[in-house]
This record gives structure tokens, sequence and C-alpha cells, in this order.
């Protein structure tokens, strides 16, 4: 049975509904949304709105994804108030909740872009911040269209094994392929301040990487990293994007298939969780605006590895944002 707001969940400091407290109602039990979280008709306002789109009509080989938000929320269960690696409380110094799922049409792509635009522009007006969850990475475009309108251009700081910036798909110009070649085209993302981390494997052609950096993209791959190492990475995401208006997409399938298999187009050689939780906990001072977590496949998973890995990244992207609203707040 549902009991009041303060009964169950922890209260910030300045009124912020945080988690379902644990030592009042176990974590294997009770609802399910992010992190044990509020969910958005349950507060008066919010800073950060975490929601689902389960939608993957645009893959190109295994589906499934459509299946990823109510997973990684199931797997964020675990999820804790207080982030000892940031130093801060993520979800009591911002009021952060969960806006349920986008219900987009998997029938219709383009319907469902639209869709996806309109709601997000709902969500993310005034400068809220919107984590989303997919859902498969066609929902990369209309979410930069609705923050176009807001922002203009952004940097996207773009995690993934491979560019997603091909052209089409058996005639179809709107896949989880090509999101970032449309984003380009409609001068949707900062050309020159945007930025692949991770991308490996094989391609159609060597002309797919010229295509890439015309298109406005940097490229630090999979095989460049152990060399650089992590810091080296940050210091080159940050001397790209500069303080520019940041929205980090993350397809799930960056992390090589023994963290993250359950996904739909896996590649062998990605990162570890441990190299990309600490890379986004390099960047989150930048100014990051948005953020979306794609392709998680939970059909293909076992033992929570994928979504588990998924929910972390979503709590290190939400304390990035809770530590600029911290360090804010005392100056």
């Amino acid at each position: 049975m549902e009991k009041d707001l303060a009964d169950l969940h922890s209260i910030g400091s300045e009124g912020q509904v945080g988690p379902v407290n644990s030592l009042k109602m176990p974590r294997f039990a009770g609802l399910t949304t992010f992190a044990r979280l509020p969910r958005i008709d349950q507060v008066p306002s919010y800073d950060v709105a975490v929601v689902g789109v389960p939608f993957d009509s645009g893959v190109s080989y295994r589906p499934g994804a459509r299946f990823g938000p109510n997973a990684i929320r199931e797997a964020s269960r675990l999820l804790r108030p207080y982030d000892p690696a940031n130093e801060t409380s993520p979800f009591h110094t911002q009021q952060v909740v969960d806006a349920g799922d986008i219900g987009c049409n998997p029938f219709n792509i383009q319907e469902a872009l639209k869709t996806i635009e309109e709601e997000m522009t709902d969500l993310n007006s005034g400068g809220k911040k919107v984590l989303t969850l997919g859902g498969d990475h066609t929902i990369a475009l209309p979410i930069l269209r609705s923050l176009k309108a807001q922002y203009g251009p952004v940097s996207v700081l773009h995690f993934d094994s491979h560019l997603d910036t091909w052209d089409t798909y058996f005639g179809e110009a709107c896949t989880h392929g090509t999101p970032f070649r449309r984003a380009s085209e409609e001068n949707l993302i900062l050309k020159g301040s945007s930025l692949h981390i991770g991308t490996r494997g094989s391609i159609y052609d060597k002309s797919d990487l010229d295509d890439d950096a015309r298109l406005g993209f940097g490229i630090i791959s999979a095989r460049d990293i152990p060399e650089l190492g992590v810091k080296e990475v940050v210091r080159q995401i940050r001397e790209r994007v500069g303080d520019t208006p940041l929205y980090i997409s993350i397809d799930i399938d960056v992390l090589d298939p023994a963290f993250a298999p359950g996904t739909g187009t896996p590649e062998a050689g990605g990162l570890s969780s441990r190299e990309l939780l600490a890379i986004l906990r390099g960047i989150n001072n930048l100014n990051t605006i948005g953020a979306d977590i794609v392709e998680v496949a939970p059909v293909y998973d076992h033992a929570e590895i994928t979504s588990i890995a998924a929910s972390h990244l979503a709590y290190e992207i939400i304390s990035g944002w809770s530590r600029v609203s911290k360090d804010r707040s005392n100056t």
C-alpha cells in the first residue's frame, strides 16, 4: 500500500523528495521507479527528470531495446542516496523524478519521432535536465531537435562502438544508425565541437570516416584509449567541447560485451564499465544540458549485467548535475 511521501521517502534539506528509504521498504519491494524516486506527479516541480522511451523500431540487427527502460529501472533499485566518488547526494541537492515513459507509435518511425520531440520539449523546458532511457539510438534525433529551440546547436559527446552517421537503411533515413548524420544536416549540432568516443570494429567503407569528419565529428576510438589513458581522454574532450552546451549520448554497446552483453549490435574490444564511469566523472562539471542511455536489450542480458551498468552510468550523470548545482549554491 502506498504511504505518504514523507513517511516512505527520504527528504532533502530543502524539501527535495528522494528515494524510498530502504529501511522502511526493502529494495526488492514496492513500486519500480528509477532509483525508487518519486513520480513526476508526486512533487510540485523538478530539476532533473528521468524518462523512458521504449522504442526500438529503428534497429538494424537484434531488437529488444524497447524493454530497456524498465530493465534499467529495475537494476537501479540498488542505487543509494550518497555518492562518495563525487562527494554529493544527487537526489537531495536537486529534485529528481521519474517521468514515466513516452508512449510513441512502434509502427511509424516519423510519428514516433514527432511524439518524442513534443514530449521532450515539455520535459526540458526552462532549462530542466532530462536523462532519457532508451530505446534504440534513433531517439537521439528528436531529443536534439527539442533542445535546439532552447539552446541552439549543441555539442554532442557520443559514446558508441559505431559512428551512427550513416545515410539510410533500405531507404529509411531515420534509424539507430543515422541520427547524428540527420542531426548534422539539420544544424542541430556544433560541428567541430562534437566527438565520438569508443568507436571500433568494421565499417562499410573508408569513405564513412571522411563523411563523419565532414559532418563535424572527431573520434577517439576504443583502440586509442588504452594508450591515451582516461586522464588524456578527459583532457581532449574538455578541450574540444569547451563551455558549449553539451548533450551526452551513450549507446551501451560502447562497453565491451563482457560488461554489456545485453545489446543489439555488440562489438569486441570495448571500454570497461570502470573506464566509462571515470571518463564521465572527469567531465561532469561541463555544461551538460541533457543525456541519454540507449540500446539496452535485456533479452540478451544475464544477471542484469548490462542494465546494472546502465543504471550506474545514469547515476554518474545525475551526480554530475548535482555537483554543478552544489558548486553554484556555494558561490
